[in-house]
């Protein structure tokens, strides 16, 4: 897999080196770092034109919804304004929460504009994951066997810290995290977190099952799956079955058998539906009896940040989190789950600003994954960052999922690649 051009070299160097970047705690910066590089190239590209070198020239006009992406994440600046000065969190909380979202919700934009713009090739971003997938089997024997010869949880926090951030544990290295419920190991790998370590795990699977080389194939989906589960995360094992079947079965919305046999079922549910029900809440009282006090804490965040929302902050929300009680061991109010977090914080117009562009551009991937095969990938990626939106917030963990944010541009210039001949 030989680069073609500096941005795929800086791309792909980058997912390979995933794992020594962790290592000194500098994953939190790469993201932001190439997304505003990059980002700054594919504008200069759209503005040179033909004066462009060759190999790095815009491939095409910027997709409509790569303007929409941007207008959403601008609006949520300026939402983020209006929150700090209508709580008066001064010019220093301003600054500090304006770099945040240069390092967080900007990436929703910036990394498909880069896709759709400048010439990256899929299998690029899919080998590079591969080859990741490949350095964490390598390491996973020293981490899973860590807790049980006496390896300490945090080998250490880079001083790269220094710089700001979410908190500390985005500059930490681990080897491994004890549950406190349970006080039973769990791994994050190159995460912040065990759970978020799952989606990426998905995020994996997904881009493996892409591989044209069985054996860089099976090197993703081996690391994926043992991702999905030494994190022990709920989410992730409902990602990996939800977001790699649907996206395969969605070609069956345009057979004519299909809708028969959905007639049937649909016909069925007269019949077993009262047991198909029970079955449900029952599956889903075990899920979250699965980690019951996780749960518990999810829950009243959320019902904490809805109710000062609606009693407080409508429209614009509070600007910024704020610090939780004993109730919800201490978790910041906003977090957790991104949506009742931008109602905290952003309030409605900060909510409608991702809802809208993310739901346009789900909507137009699962109309193209009907048709065409190249629309699995995508397709399972925002399901994936919907899954994990229910459960984490998405800004602060965009710079992890930078490679799945820059294929959604790529699927993007396929899709206008193929629509180009019919307007001539």
């Amino acid at each position: 897999m030989t680069p073609q051009n500096p941005a795929e070299r800086m791309i792909y160097k980058a997912m390979v080196m995933t794992w020594p970047f962790y290592a000194i705690g500098a994953l939190y910066l790469v993201g932001p770092i190439i997304a505003w590089l990059l980002g700054g190239l594919a504008v200069l590209a759209l503005y040179l034109g033909p004066a462009m070198r060759r190999d790095l020239r815009a491939t095409g006009t910027v997709p409509l919804i790569v303007w929409v992406w941007m207008a959403g994440m601008c609006v949520m600046l300026v939402a983020l304004w209006v929150g700090h000065l209508d709580w008066s969190l001064g010019l220093k909380q301003t600054i500090k929460s304006s770099i945040g979202w240069a390092k967080g919700w900007a990436l929703l934009a910036l990394f498909p504009l880069i896709g759709a713009v400048l010439p990256i090739r899929r299998s690029v971003l899919i080998r590079g994951q591969c080859v990741i997938g490949a350095w964490t089997l390598a390491l996973a024997p020293l981490m899973l066997a860590a807790p049980y010869i006496g390896l300490p949880e945090r080998i250490f926090t880079s001083p790269l810290k220094a710089v700001g951030g979410p908190g500390p544990e985005y500059f930490s290295v681990f080897l491994f995290t004890f549950d406190p419920a349970s006080w039973t190991p769990r791994w994050q790998f190159y995460a912040p977190w065990s759970p978020f370590a799952a989606l990426l795990g998905v995020v994996m699977v997904l881009f493996a099952l892409e591989e044209k080389n069985r054996k860089w194939m099976l090197a993703g989906l081996g690391a994926g799956i043992l991702m999905i589960l030494a994190s022990k995360s709920r989410m992730g094992l409902v990602g990996l079955v939800a977001c790699t079947i649907t996206p395969r079965m969605m070609p069956l919305i345009l057979r004519g058998w299909a809708w028969h046999v959905t007639a049937v079922l649909t016909a069925s549910l007269a019949v077993i539906g009262t047991l198909l029900m029970t079955l449900a809440q029952d599956a889903v009282a075990t899920f979250k009896g699965a980690r019951a006090d996780s749960t518990r804490v999810r829950e009243t965040l959320q019902r904490i940040a809805s109710e000062r929302w609606k009693n407080e902050a409508v429209l614009f929300g509070h600007g910024t989190v704020q610090p939780g009680s004993h109730a919800v061991e201490y978790m910041p109010i906003g977090s957790h789950h991104t949506w009742y977090g931008l109602l905290f914080v952003k309030g409605l117009v900060g909510f409608a600003a991702l809802l809208v562009p993310m739901l346009w551009h789900t909507l137009t991937v699962m109309l193209d994954t009907a048709r065409h095969a190249r629309g699995r990938l995508p397709m399972g990626i925002l399901m994936t960052i919907t899954l994990l939106s229910f459960g984490e917030n998405l800004e602060i963990e965009a710079y992890m999922l930078w490679p799945a944010l820059l294929l959604l541009g790529v699927h993007l210039r396929e899709m206008a690649d193929d629509a180009a001949p019919s307007q001539t």
